[in-house]
């Protein structure tokens, strides 16, 4: 989808976002989304060829129109997203393609916005049960609008094994889902705990993250920045994240390099800021250390 923000329009969508800082990262960033057949769908696809991702996977819709939000900046540097609605990534379909891509994919973001549309569930489901045993699947929770229910929350979580959320949207998950916990650590234990997942990731703005197991907890003060918008940069945090355990990588490394990412793209405009090899060389060290 373009995020229509005041400046001018910009690509972004979380997973797709999720795929651009992947790529960065040295792996195969794959989009699976549905645009139309219009100018904008063009220059989304134009735009993701030219970012060096495939755009194979990305639907062309004839009757809907290309996703688009209207985006508001805060002092902050915080986004506020008005998500327009009758578009083509509400209708993505399960299709032969999709199926061969779920089957050499190593690692899956997902979210709650298109899982919440009757028209692409159906198809976002098949993927996720498409998948080989190994892969891995990251639920993305990203809470906007009225696009969220407790059952599709529970529905979502259950198919995870990392989940990544902000720190205001696990107190609004937690209660939902009758999940107690006093602070952030307590209730991420509470969520990785009930829905047996490996990873619960927090971001926590300027004040950095908190990813947590079973077993670790792992608390980063954050990287300081002078902030453009903060578009993006949970995505990045996402893709190392992902990157990270895939790879094995130690939790106080990934935590790390994914601070560190996600701290350039916040200084940056947009979701899918043009590549810093300086940065991303340093975050891709960071992941393959001895």
């Amino acid at each position: 989808m373009w995020d229509l923000l005041p400046s001018g329009p910009q690509l972004g969508g979380a997973t797709a976002n999720f795929a651009y800082f992947a790529s960065l990262l040295g792996e195969e960033g794959v989009v699976a989304s549905r645009v139309g057949r219009d100018e904008l769908g063009d220059r989304a696809v134009d735009r993701i060829s030219g970012l060096g991702l495939s755009t194979d996977a990305i639907q062309r819709d004839e009757v809907y129109p290309t996703g688009t939000v209207d985006v508001a900046i805060g002092p902050d540097g915080q986004p506020d997203f008005i998500i327009n609605g009758d578009v083509a990534w509400e209708h993505m379909a399960w299709t032969a393609g999709w199926s061969a891509l779920a089957a050499r994919t190593d690692a899956v973001c997902f979210g709650t916005v298109s899982r919440h549309q009757a028209g692409s569930i159906g198809a976002v489901t098949a993927f996720l049960e498409a998948l080989r045993p190994s892969a891995i699947c990251i639920f993305d929770v990203n809470l906007r609008q009225d696009r969220y229910s407790a059952t599709l929350l529970h529905e979502s979580f259950q198919h995870a094994h990392i989940v990544k959320l902000n720190d205001e949207e696990l107190r609004t998950v937690c209660p939902l889902l009758d999940l107690g916990g006093e602070d952030l650590e307590s209730m991420a234990r509470q969520l990785c705990e009930h829905y047996e997942l490996e990873v619960v990731c927090v971001t926590r703005g300027a004040e950095g993250s908190l990813v947590v197991t079973s077993t670790e907890t792992v608390a980063h003060p954050g990287v300081p920045v002078d902030v453009v918008d903060t578009i993006g940069a949970g995505d990045a945090f996402t893709a190392v994240l992902a990157s990270g355990y895939l790879r094995g990588v130690p939790l106080e490394r990934v935590s790390e390099a994914a601070n560190r990412l996600g701290a350039w793209v916040a200084s940056q405009t947009g979701a899918m800021p043009s590549a810093d090899e300086a940065v991303c060389s340093a975050v891709r060290n960071t992941l393959r250390e001895a």
